[in-house]
């Protein structure tokens, strides 16, 4: 085996070289026809009329730029963004460029006012002048090239020759040029979020520059025309997107920000193998939200949701609207922007008016893939509904936690089981935190909120999930009586277990069930099954927990094994450089699983407003219903 991974890995360099050879020669010639003149990415001279058309037509349009417009007047009384790191990053900064530059450049094309164009030229001079973009760290560089790039080619005939001269430059030397370091492309042959936006911004540098270095653009479009399939890959075969509901608020976005300006340079459709997969996130995305308006937060992600303008470019190619289900709520609680690409949303999906825009006709969405997920609630526009969730897939996934088998459950407008998410990054870094090693015994998993113990799953003997396993969801049913799925687990638990499934069930739309199938390897187990929550939690009986938060309540009944005790724990983390929990409890039970035997353990979690006796356990998971 050894010696064919050595083998598999030289063919995959030599490839690579080849690839990296290729863009570095004149490839002005591979694509098709000539660009527009300028402006030339996203919006071509004159579609400002189809812009305030749909101003006129939709009125939440007309909201999202009187937004747009407001947020721009308040940059203008501020300083320019300054050259400061956090940490090894400059990102912060990029962003908050990419933000102004965008709104800016999107205001003084829409309404005409010199003070947006006067401040948008300011912002580019200023972050033309830094030392560099930090490409070190090239994410940094990649939003601060699509910045500048976008407001260089938006307000190209308004600009100064000056000016046009010192940002091109700035373009070419701080963005383009680095990106052919392999010191700092190592991007190219990631299939994770740094692909997508990486190549997207160099590919907004190119496009802008095209008629002052056309093979230097045209080598940089060519090359990610290729490399941005390889994340594209991990969208298969059904949309969900491996890093979870945040990350892919960044990939996606970026990957969409990619395909919409190469199709409006270019003339024509960027249509590969994956691009049935890839319109398939969008269920993903729309069920991925919980009636709370809280995000299923697996992996490195925080609960919290928000619009998409990604959502609506997909919709509109895709053709089917209730994707946008959630995002319309979102639209209607906005009372401001900050999204660094709402501009897009102005452009992008121009023929839909929101006011069609239906509820998704199915309550439960699966998807395979990386990180298999199963999500499932009884309605969409009851705000009490049900709703829980299944994570499948596997630790070593980019951003990934070992939370293989966890779940998130809200019932009454209360998410009652609940995922902490990622500690921001720098707070780890700045201790010495090595947290981007992904090996079993990487300190990764020694921080608080990323390993097994502290997530809605199980922890066998005190040992850490598996990096090197996987779970698949290997059944499922989409029957309103009995809508469930169950994953096997076993490997995520290997040299512990023998077998381990966990199937989770809505029950007649009243209750929920989480069931679990264990075999030990050898000997005796302690097996740990753990709800993290943020509501108050008591012990009611051996069996039985009540969580409560205000005049909600939900019941947790073990009713397999026949004798448990129930407890909580602290939440209180063991490091220094862990983040402080405060509100949250975990709460759950041990149980000792017998050597050679398949032991199952049962919970029932029943809202306050479901009567107790009424809900009780369905039996093997092997007998749960399966549809297709």
């Amino acid at each position: 085996m050894k010696t064919t991974d050595s083998a598999l890995n030289l063919v995959i360099a030599l490839s690579m070289s080849l690839f990296f050879s290729a863009c570095n020669r004149d490839d002005s010639t591979v694509i098709a026809g000539p660009v527009p003149d300028h402006p030339r990415i996203l919006l071509l001279k004159g579609e400002e009329a189809a812009v305030k058309s749909v101003m006129t037509a939709d009125p939440y349009r007309k909201i999202i730029h009187d937004m747009i417009i407001n947020e721009c007047n308040s940059i203008l009384s501020k300083p320019p963004v300054e050259r400061v790191l956090i940490g090894r990053r400059l990102l912060d900064k990029s962003r908050e460029a990419l933000k102004r530059i965008f709104y800016l450049s999107y205001a003084y094309r829409i309404t005409g006012n010199k003070a947006f164009l006067d401040r948008a030229e300011k912002e580019m001079l200023a972050v033309s002048a830094f030392t560099d973009w930090n490409p070190s760290h090239f994410l940094d560089v990649a939003e601060m090239t699509m910045a500048v790039s976008i407001g260089y080619d938006w307000l190209y005939g308004s600009l100064s020759g000056n000016s046009r001269t010192v940002i091109r430059d700035a373009i070419i030397n701080k963005g383009l040029k680095p990106s052919f370091d392999s010191k700092y492309n190592s991007w190219l042959r990631a299939t994770h979020n740094w692909n997508q936006v990486c190549n997207a911004g160099m590919t907004y540098g190119a496009l802008a520059i095209w008629e002052d270095d056309s093979a230097l653009a045209a080598s940089v479009v060519k090359r990610a025309e290729e490399s941005i399939l390889l994340p594209m890959e991990d969208y298969k075969p059904d949309g969900a997107y491996p890093e979870g509901y945040g990350y892919w608020g960044y990939g996606t976005s970026f990957n969409v920000m990619f395909i919409s300006a190469y199709e409006k340079a270019f003339g024509k459709k960027f249509e590969t193998p994956l691009t049935e997969s890839f319109l398939k996130t969008t269920c993903y995305m729309v069920n991925m939200t919980g009636p709370t308006g809280q995000c299923f937060n697996y992996s490195d992600n925080g609960s919290g949701a928000g619009l998409h303008p990604a959502m609506f470019w997909l919709a509109s190619r895709l053709g089917e609207y209730s994707v946008l289900y959630e995002e319309m709520k979102f639209l209607g609680r906005m009372k401001s922007v900050s999204d660094r690409l709402m501009p897009a949303i102005m452009i992008w999906g121009a023929g839909l008016n929101t006011s069609q825009v239906k509820p998704p006709e199915k309550l439960m969405w699966t998807g395979n893939g990386k990180n298999p997920v199963a999500l499932m609630r009884t309605s969409w526009d009851d705000p009490y509904a049900l709703f829980v969730t299944l994570k499948a897939g596997s630790p070593k996934v980019n951003h990934g936690h070992m939370d293989v088998g966890s779940f998130v459950m809200e019932s009454q407008g209360v998410r009652w089981a609940m995922d902490f998410g990622a500690q921001d990054y720098n707070s780890l870094e700045q201790k010495g935190v090595n947290l981007w090693s992904m090996t079993q015994n990487s300190q990764r998993w020694e921080v608080f909120r990323y390993n097994n113990f502290v997530h809605n799953t199980l922890t066998v003997n005190g040992q850490l999930q598996r990096v090197d396993g996987k779970a698949e969801i290997i059944s499922s049913s989409s029957g309103q009586a009995f809508m469930n799925a169950v994953t096997d687990m076993t490997t995520v638990y290997n040299d512990q277990l023998s077998a381990a499934k966990r199937g989770v069930a809505i029950i007649d739309k009243k209750y929920v069930i989480v069931r679990d199938e264990v075999k030990p390897v050898a000997g005796n187990k302690t097996v740990r099954w753990t709800l993290l929550t943020s509501a108050s939690a008591s012990v009611t009986g051996p069996s039985t927990a009540e969580l409560t938060k205000g005049d909600k309540k939900l019941v947790i009944k073990v009713t397999q094994p026949a004798s448990v005790t129930m407890k909580t724990w602290t939440t209180e983390p063991p490091h220094d450089y862990d983040a402080p929990n405060p509100g949250t409890i975990l709460v759950g039970f041990e149980t000792v699983i017998p050597e050679g035997t398949t032991t199952a353990i049962e919970v029932l979690l029943i809202p306050g407003n479901v009567n107790v006796s009424d809900a009780a356990g369905k039996g093997e998971l092997k007998m749960w219903p399966v549809t297709k």
